[in-house]
Order: structure tokens, then C-alpha cells, then sequence
């Protein structure tokens, strides 16, 4: 029996425990989407209030370079960083669209 079975933490006792890590992580990230999705709000609101363009190409190209150097510096794949995060700016544009659209209503 190896000091892992003995200690009680086998496979199965180790899977577990790193699922569990898993949905922390998952819960940890919903939330942290939810506030960025907040922040994007408030400044889809700003630009509709004042005329403002809903997308900001070179930001978002600055924003996509940076995200890129961070995933590289953590060993996560660059390319899916900037597939995240592009699916990320399309969303929040999407959403400047709206409240832009719902800003020029009567």
C-alpha cells in the first residue's frame, strides 16, 4: 500500500479534490465576468450618452496584445487568450450597439 492509499487520498479522494478546485475556479471566473460585464455597462452607457463610437478598434487591439504577454507569462496558450478575449469584446460591443440603439429611441 502506497503512503497515498494509507493517508486515504487515492485517486479517486485526489479527483475529487481537484474538481472541487475546478468549481471554485469556474464560480471565481462567472463572477469576475459578471463584474468586468458591469464595468463594460457603465462605459456602454458613457458612450451612449455622449455620441461615442461602440467599439474602440486600437483599445481592443492593445487589449489583445497585452491579454496575449499575460497568457504567454502563465503558460496559457495565447491563442486561446485572444479567442476568449475576442469572444469577450464582441460581446461587450454587442452590447454598446444596444444601449446605443435603445439611447436614439423616442
Amino acid at each position: 500500500m502506497t503512503s497515498e492509499h494509507a493517508a486515504g487520498n487515492g485517486p479517486q479522494e485526489q479527483l475529487l479534490d481537484l474538481r472541487g478546485s475546478i468549481d471554485n475556479l469556474d464560480a471565481a471566473i462567472i463572477h469576475l465576468l459578471a463584474e468586468r460585464f458591469k464595468c463594460t455597462q457603465q462605459v456602454g452607457r458613457l458612450k451612449a450618452k455622449y455620441g461615442l463610437p461602440p467599439s474602440d478598434p486600437q483599445r481592443e487591439s492593445i487589449q489583445i496584445s497585452r491579454l496575449r504577454r499575460l497568457a504567454e507569462d502563465a503558460r496559457l496558450d495565447p491563442e486561446f487568450a485572444e479567442t476568449f478575449l475576442t469572444f469577450i469584446i464582441y460581446e461587450v460591443v454587442r452590447h454598446h450597439h444596444a444601449l446605443q440603439a435603445s439611447a436614439t429611441e423616442p
